[in-house]
């Protein structure tokens, strides 16, 4: 139930504190598999800008908070990485009620000089997303 359970005992009292970590608090919500690689300390292949276009491509009507979680980052993180893949013109956002959905410029070349001969959708369909 606990991660971490820390008991302090002396002759008159007990204390017991109870931690609670990412794991617990997140394990309904995502998988454990994706747990796992937000817990292992290190790097990935991608780039967080690149896990937060999939993220979108995915579902394009998924809130930032979510997104942040699912990529492992602050909340603040993932609103930065949002206003530069705007501004950049990799992709854009438009208000529907109280919510936002993104459409991903899948015709954009990635930006590094090694890569850029690629589109932001050959990026997404190398790892499973193809275009609706």
């Amino acid at each position: 139930m606990f991660d971490y359970e820390l008991i302090i005992r002396n002759s008159e009292t007990r204390i017991t504190i109870r931690i609670w970590t990412l794991k617990s608090e997140l394990s309904n919500e995502m998988s454990r598999e994706t747990l796992q690689m937000i817990k292992k300390p290190g790097w990935t292949f991608l780039s967080n800008h690149a896990h937060v276009l999939i993220c979108l491509a995915l579902d394009p009507d998924m809130v930032l908070r979510e997104v942040a979680l699912q990529v492992g980052i602050t909340e603040r993180a993932v609103q930065k990485i949002v206003a530069d893949l705007e501004e950049a013109g990799a992709l854009s956002r438009q208000r529907e009620g109280r919510r936002n959905h993104y459409r991903i410029n899948r015709k954009m070349r990635l930006r590094h000089p090694l890569e850029n001969h690629a589109e932001i959708g050959q990026l997404l369909e190398l790892v499973d997303i193809v275009d609706d």
